[in-house]
């Protein structure tokens, strides 16, 4: 039995004439489970699928997944030894919040349910990295991620249309207005993206109807945060989309969509916006949740000052608040909830999501669908960046999703260009010596030079 050099293994029969079998992925089954971790993550269907809800479909995929990767371990491209920095930056921030969440001031129990809640993060980042090694299968996983959302927000539009800002429409990550707008905007890119990739016109027809979807979605639950965050992440996008990929015609379709959202289903929206006056009792109540979120920020500051190592703990900032609301900025509630070194490595851990990027975009002859993601993921941090100065979504796992593929997109990257480098040259083989001139050296020298 022998390797072939097309990637077979070759076996001689009895007959001596040899056959060939392709190598079967050890990874295979275990990628499988990590798509439907991604599916039940994002998509939710719990909370829309009747029966779905009394499953715990999260823990099952991921036990799986990992049970599935353990298995195949010592045949798989990489080993968690390969894991970068950003990976065990983030593994440290989870082990300072169970240090937080042991030894907080408030409730240590919440705190530590909390973070090992959090903890599936990281199981999901690991296994992303480890199995994700082709290109093709990074673009399977972002398209469960865009293609779930699209989907909550047709169930949000369907089951919510009477509901005030689409709110508690569906449960986890899309309960609140905020949160749903949020993972809008950070998977917008992605869906652009693979608008601009599809290859046949119904495809295309399917992500624009798609993306209008999560438009409208947006706009009804009138998050003022998710807006400002559309426009900036957005114009990122189109940076990387239109202008620098030359296709204009995405800047002025945007446009045009946006003014007929705007006429459409915009209006609540725009009266939140209008609350600074504080006039009518809408404009009020808008205003009274901006009075709320100042107060927060500087009740925040005032827990960091009492508990700056290790915080209050996962979650606990609703309870120290003495109103029962989280702080509307991510930054603040790492911070006061898991310490300034929580923050640090929270930071980190988001800077070399930025520095692979920057690698990326200097990397020369990548392929054209890989610039193209490569826009989308920036286009989605800045998103983040930007969003969460507006949101509490620390613990959300849509950004350290966009870092994983940052990470494992490069690492791709890095290992097509080692396979596409020469190997060393082998010497020439020795042309075997004609008898004749063995002869005329024993003529020469009265000795027989052995034939090599």
């Amino acid at each position: 039995m022998a390797i072939g050099s097309n990637g077979t293994i070759a076996e001689t029969g009895i007959l001596g004439r040899r056959k060939t079998a392709p190598v079967v992925d050890a990874t295979k089954a275990a990628f499988f489970w990590l798509a439907a971790f991604f599916f039940v993550y994002c998509a939710r269907p719990g909370d829309w699928i009747p029966g779905f809800k009394y499953a715990p479909l999260a823990k099952i995929t991921a036990i799986l997944a990992m049970w599935g990767l353990f298995s195949s371990l010592g045949r798989t491209k990489r080993t968690f030894k390969d894991l970068p920095k950003e990976g065990r930056y983030l593994l440290a921030m989870i082990g300072l919040l169970y240090v937080s969440g042991f030894l907080s001031p408030i409730w240590k129990g919440g705190a530590v349910s909390r973070t090992i809640d959090i903890s599936k993060v990281f199981v999901a980042w690991a296994l992303t990295f480890l199995l994700i090694t082709t290109f093709d299968r990074l673009r399977r996983i972002i398209f469960i991620q865009a293609a779930s959302v699209v989907v909550i927000c047709i169930v949000s539009i369907i089951k919510g249309h009477n509901q005030p800002r689409l709110e508690g429409v569906l449960g986890g990550i899309y309960s609140n207005p905020n949160d749903l707008a949020f993972a809008i905007v950070l998977s917008l890119p992605f869906a652009l993206a693979f608008f601009v990739t599809a290859k046949s016109i119904f495809a295309k027809v399917l992500w624009v109807s798609g993306m209008l979807c999560m438009m409208a979605a947006l706009f009804l639950t009138a998050s003022r945060a998710g807006f400002i965050d559309l426009i900036i992440c957005g114009s990122v996008a189109l940076w990387h989309f239109g202008i620098r990929g030359r296709r204009f015609y995405l800047i002025v379709g945007t446009g045009l969509l946006g003014v007929v959202l705007a006429a459409t289903v915009g209006g609540k929206l725009y009266d939140r916006f209008s609350a600074l006056s504080g006039e009518s009792s809408t404009e009020q109540s808008a205003y009274g949740s901006y009075e709320d979120r100042k107060y927060l920020m500087l009740r925040a500051i005032n827990g960091i000052e009492h508990y700056p190592v290790l915080g209050v703990g996962v979650n606990n900032f609703v309870t120290y608040s003495g109103i029962w609301h989280e702080v509307h900025m991510t930054y603040l509630q790492i911070c006061v909830e898991g310490g300034i070194p929580a923050l640090i490595l929270y930071l980190m851990f988001f800077g070399r999501g930025f520095k692979n990027l920057r690698v990326l975009l200097k990397t020369k002859n990548l392929d054209a669908d890989i610039v193209l993601f490569v826009g989308a993921l920036h286009s989605s941090l800045i998103g983040f960046v930007v969003g969460a100065l507006f949101a509490p979504e620390a613990y959300q796992f849509f950004p350290y999703f966009a870092v994983a593929f940052t990470a494992t997109l490069l690492q791709i990257v890095r290992e097509r260009e080692r396979e596409a480098q020469p190997g060393p040259a082998s010497p020439p083989p020795k042309k075997p010596r004609h008898f004749l001139e063995t002869y005329a050296d024993y003529g020469r020298t009265g000795a027989v030079t052995p034939v090599r």
